[in-house]
């Protein structure tokens, strides 16, 4: 197994932020909140913070040497799930964005809270790169 912990995230406590199995292609992507680099949450709102977290899962994805196009799965986890509905467009054009127009397959979970007080989505993903 290899851990991929980029130097552009936060040091993780107790998790790897990527991790791919010496005999297979596939990358398992740990949930990634609205941390900066200093292991504070950025943004106050779901768009802000749902931007920083998908940077996040991008940023440990690329440090596996996988692109967005090779996500698989990505579960969503939100504290507020009206108001993730309320900013969809918004959010719909962020993932656009950092990610392209091919999705994964995903599931949005609401969920009381998370680790952090402050953060307001989570999302995990798996990722299949080329052989």
């Amino acid at each position: 197994m290899e851990r991929i912990n980029p130097a552009e995230l936060g040091r993780p406590s107790g998790f790897a932020h990527a991790v791919r199995a010496s005999d297979t292609t596939r990358v398992y992507l740990a949930g990634q909140t609205a941390l900066d680099a200093t292991g504070r949450i950025v943004g106050t709102g779901i768009v802000e913070q749902f931007e920083q977290a998908l940077s996040n899962l991008l940023t440990a994805l690329a440090a596996a040497g996988g692109a967005p196009e090779h996500l698989a799965s990505v579960t969503i986890y939100i504290v507020d799930v009206a108001d993730y509905r309320a900013h969809a467009r918004e959010i719909g054009a962020v993932w656009r964005r950092l990610a392209g127009t091919e999705y994964p397959a995903m599931a949005g979970i609401g969920i009381a809270r998370l680790w952090d007080d402050e953060a307001l989505v989570e999302l995990q993903g798996v990722a299949e790169l080329p052989r």
